[in-house]
């Protein structure tokens, strides 16, 4: 793969939506750590309510930040919070960044959406370029 190639193939990634998660996480935790230790008279469940609590909110930043499309000359390889789904190129008729959408969408040819929780809007023109690229690459393979 050629190093243009390997631009327009590059993975698609949230930047602030990603570091934002990434700060949350570390802070739920250490909030639940530390409420836990400085609060006093606590039963052991009550310490362990406010540490599971952190880690839970923690657990949910982790899969927020975990958001990626993979592109390849085959497909595309979604992963959103929970849901994973890998579509070929031809399933993918049209990319949709407008109306306010906090994320890309696909449209699909069986008539059903996607979206991409990869390319957020949070990242101003960053997002709007790697929407770009994206549907470029609808583009290229759809001939």
């Amino acid at each position: 793969m050629s190093t243009s190639d390997a631009e327009l193939y590059a993975p698609f990634r949230p930047v602030r939506g990603r570091r934002v998660s990434q700060v949350v996480a570390v802070v739920a935790v250490l909030w639940g750590i530390g409420l836990s230790a400085l609060v006093w008279g606590l039963t052991p469940g009550d310490r362990a309510s406010f540490i599971g609590t952190g880690l839970l909110v923690a657990a949910f930043c982790v899969l927020q930040a975990r958001v990626v499309a993979v592109p390849d000359r085959d497909g595309l390889f979604v992963r959103n919070l929970v849901k994973r789904r890998r579509l070929e190129w031809a399933e993918v008729v049209g990319v949709s960044f407008g109306g306010g959408r906090p994320w890309v969408q696909l449209d699909l040819s069986d008539g059903d959406t996607l979206a991409v929780m990869g390319i957020q809007r949070a990242d101003g023109a960053l997002g709007d370029a790697e929407a770009k690229r994206l549907a470029t690459l609808v583009a290229l393979h759809s001939r």
